[in-house]
């Protein structure tokens, strides 16, 4: 079990959440007295777990078979590759997590719109399924999304679009223009984590031709967008918080946003890219508490 739980790498999970916290949230003032509103939330948040623990498993197993995992990669060592773990038993865990992960987002589908509004109901689905393919695709087949430099743009649509606008439509049933911007925020946020792990990672993927938009740029532009990804989220949430906020304390999140300067002035500075690895924790980590702050400033609203 400890080597199945290590090859999940539960330090991701909190990222993964994080819209699904401010889309709930954002529901909050006005469904929250629905009957299914917090079954809803349990359901969304294991759908979304599931999905990124079977994202890291295909991870594992696409790098492993692609031989982009070897004794020059930086962070924590993979499963597969060290052979904790054999490329069928991976195989076999991506098909009971792309099952189960299909399940849980079937019973929220069915939670939310019970035999009514059929349409939405199908929309869903196909992006239950859009999550599963997302998740495996980064790194599995010879298409791999992950390998062409396109990871950023999926990274910004599931984990910022589909995460926070799919949750919070999952109550009314509508949506909030306003929920944009906090979706868009925790989608740059998100990318910006994929381009930290990216640039750690670019000497290692340059030899492997793993292409991604760190290694299609370079190192000294992927700081430079590092740079944009922060500061562009960091105005779409304020944005949105001053639009939807009436009390000074909500402002809270706003402290979450000092670690990043940190992060920021260590990227600026840095000339070896495997030393960033301990600045991927940190900004993952504050991407989750500022979502986790906000999510609380929106329920005290």
């Amino acid at each position: 079990m400890k080597k199945w739980i290590k090859a999940a790498r539960l330090r991701t999970l909190p990222l993964s959440i994080s819209g699904i916290l401010v889309g709930s949230a954002a529901a909050y003032q006005e469904y929250h007295s629905q009957a299914n509103y917090y079954i809803i939330i349990v359901l969304c948040l294991l759908a979304t777990l599931f999905f990124q623990v079977l994202s890291n498993y295909a991870n594992d197993y696409g790098d492993a078979v692609k031989g982009t995992d070897n004794e020059n990669r930086v962070g924590p060592k993979r499963a597969v590759q060290s052979g904790e773990i054999t490329k069928q038993q991976m195989k076999t865990a991506i098909i009971v997590t792309s099952v189960l992960s299909l399940i849980i987002s079937l019973s929220v589908i069915y939670v939310s719109f019970g035999n009514e509004n059929f349409l939405s109901a199908v929309i869903y689905l196909f992006l239950a399924v859009g999550c599963v393919g997302a998740a495996i695709k980064y790194t599995v087949g010879n298409s791999a999304y992950g390998y062409k430099g396109l990871g950023d743009i999926f990274v910004f649509v599931f984990f910022g679009l589909v995460s926070t606008l799919g949750s919070y439509y999952l109550f009314g049933h509508s949506l909030d223009f306003k929920i944009v911007f906090p979706a868009m925020a925790i989608g740059l946020l998100s990318v910006a984590v994929l381009n930290m792990n990216n640039m750690r990672d670019v000497e290692n993927d340059t030899l492997m031709n793993k292409n991604t938009l760190v290694v299609k740029m370079g190192f000294q532009k992927a700081k430079q967008y590092h740079f944009w990804l922060i500061l562009a989220a960091a105005i779409f949430i304020n944005t949105y918080a001053m639009n939807v906020f009436t009390h000074w304390y909500q402002y809270i999140y706003v402290l979450a946003f000092i670690p990043l300067l940190k992060n920021i002035g260590v990227v600026s500075k840095a000339t070896i890219p495997r030393l960033l690895d301990p600045e991927l924790k940190r900004l993952a980590l504050s991407t989750f508490l500022i979502s986790l702050l906000l999510a609380i400033a929106l329920i005290l609203n």
